[in-house]
């Protein structure tokens, strides 16, 4: 077969002298920079005894929000669900009955919620379209399991704790919650 051009250049391999035959100056450089890198900074952490900062953007696992009566904020408009891309969010909405104003803010409520947090890609879309404020994006991050159906999340698994029942673990959400809001509210300011 002919070459297309009359620019072909045909190499020849260069004999190798000794010392690259030995590759002594290669192994020396390579263990030169492993030794170089045994002193510098571990960028790994020992994760139980050290959490690592997150960032103050950080997305993690939903919460829904109760006021400080202890009622549940969702009035089921189903905004978070309509503004989720993946997905992830399912909800039935019903009818607060009477005796059960301690319960619900509002007449209407969400009787079944539902987060399928395999596909949810923690994008905080739903966080932005509640207008009661009451879904949240925690820094808490979404732990291990072994089957699926334990990563479909429910309404009791995502509710922030009643601030009656549990006053300091309410208080310790809250906390989170509304110091998150603020560092948000610096970020886009900023």
């Amino acid at each position: 077969m002919q070459p297309l051009t009359n620019r072909v250049k045909v190499l020849e391999p260069k004999p190798l002298n000794l010392m690259e035959r030995l590759y002594l100056p290669n192994i020396l450089k390579g263990m030169m920079i492993t030794f170089r890198h045994i002193f510098q900074k571990k960028a790994t952490i020992q994760y139980p005894e050290q959490k690592r900062p997150f960032s103050s953007v950080f997305r993690g696992l939903h919460v829904l929000n109760r006021d400080e009566e202890g009622r549940e904020r969702c009035t089921a408009c189903g905004l978070c669900a309509v503004a989720c891309p993946a997905e992830a969010i399912t909800m039935e909405a019903a009818e607060r009955k009477k005796g059960e104003e301690h319960l619900y803010r509002e007449e209407k409520y969400a009787a079944r919620y539902e987060i399928n947090m395999l596909r949810c890609i923690f994008c905080g879309l739903c966080e932005e379209a509640c207008p009661k404020d009451a879904i949240y994006l925690s820094e808490t991050f979404a732990p291990a399991n072994f089957t699926r159906k334990s990563f479909i999340y429910g309404k009791p698994d995502l509710l922030i704790p009643d601030p009656k029942e549990a006053p300091d673990d309410f208080a310790r959400a809250k906390g989170q919650i509304e110091e998150r809001k603020e560092n948000t509210r610096k970020n886009l300011t900023a």
